[in-house]
């Protein structure tokens, strides 16, 4: 739970939230907007999420219109990205990693040059090296696990490295979000990763829903609010320009994760052992995000679940009214 005070601190502030409409960008803009902040977004999606926040349309990619969006901010919150599932990233890698490393650059560069205060920069799991437990202290030589995805995200965290080096600035900050789940993800079965395909099948009707793989595979999911309180936490202490990992810290099976979910929805499910299940686990660390920022998840698997499929049945449409870069011509 973040403090209230934390949040008080935002009242009055101007504030940019880069992708407001997305999983993370919602909490963040309804918590901030509590907080009496004057809140911006900018994204591509027909969505409006919170009638006090200005919703803009645009296009990250243009770096004219990061200036524009960048200017007389005290506070920005680059959450912006582009999510899917593992297949569609690796068979449409450029549709991933030509926008995400455009808009990385375009706004971190605006926030520079327009002396934006503090910067959260979000990152990626995916930045990592396999490994099956992630700390911020492991030694990164090797290609990041996501290949092309990680590699876009890890420009971006080099760019804030090159801003302390050569211009000595310390206002940026990054986290690494694990695999985060919730109201507003990405919910087309086409390409949705596996919490919002597992939903996806459930309300048109499967019986079974088939399940890639075996269960065995073991990640870290983690609610979107409690992500979205690691990165308004990331902003108001800092992390120095270095990245912290944000997710529930626990391992969950996939097959713990179907359990889970029937435990509030009524289903029938299958493995598919002809598909591959994945890296056989992949659980953050949250020690330092622990003692550095306060971070602390509170929402169990259960409840997220629960208030995600409550969310989904309300809202079956919305993912339609989202930009999605892997049906679309950059």
């Amino acid at each position: 739970m973040i403090k209230e005070s934390v949040l008080k601190s935002f009242g009055g502030k101007n504030v940019l939230v880069t992708g407001g409409t997305g999983l993370i960008g919602r909490q963040v803009m309804d918590m901030l907007c509590k907080a009496d902040a004057h809140v911006k977004t900018v994204s591509l999606d027909k969505v409006k999420i919170n009638e006090k926040a200005d919703h803009l349309f645009g296009d990250l990619t243009s770096f004219e219109l990061c200036m524009q969006v960048t200017r007389d901010i005290d506070f920005a919150f680059h959450l912006a990205g582009v999510k899917g599932s593992i297949d569609v990233t690796k068979t449409k890698p450029a549709s991933h990693f030509v926008p995400v490393l455009m808009f990385n650059t375009n706004l971190l560069e605006a926030c520079r040059l327009n002396k934006v205060k503090k910067v959260l920069y979000t990152s990626s799991i995916g930045a990592y090296e396999s490994s099956e437990i992630f700390r911020e202290s492991q030694n990164e030589n090797g290609p990041p696990m996501d290949f092309f995805a990680g590699w876009a995200k890890r420009m971006g965290e080099l760019q804030i490295q090159a801003y302390k080096i050569q211009y000595g600035l310390d206002n940026f900050s990054i986290v690494r979000p694990c695999n985060v789940y919730g109201p507003g993800d990405n919910f087309d079965p086409d390409n949705a990763m596996v919490i919002p395909s597992l939903m996806s099948k459930i309300l048109r009707g499967d019986d079974p829903v088939v399940v890639w793989g075996d269960g065995s595979a073991v990640r870290d999911f983690a609610y979107s609010k409690d992500i979205a309180e690691g990165a308004i936490l990331a902003l108001y202490h800092g992390t120095h320009s270095q990245y912290v990992n944000l997710g529930s810290g626990k391992g969950c099976s996939v097959k713990e994760l179907v359990e889970a979910l029937r435990s509030s929805v009524d289903f029938n499910y299958i493995f598919d052992l002809t598909k591959s299940a994945g890296f056989p686990k992949r659980v953050m660390d949250i020690t330092l995000a622990r003692k550095m920022i306060d971070y602390d998840p509170t929402t169990s698997l259960s409840e997220g679940l629960k208030a995600t499929w409550q969310w989904f049945v309300k809202n079956q449409t919305e993912y339609t009214k989202k930009k999605n870069y892997f049906k679309e011509a950059i």
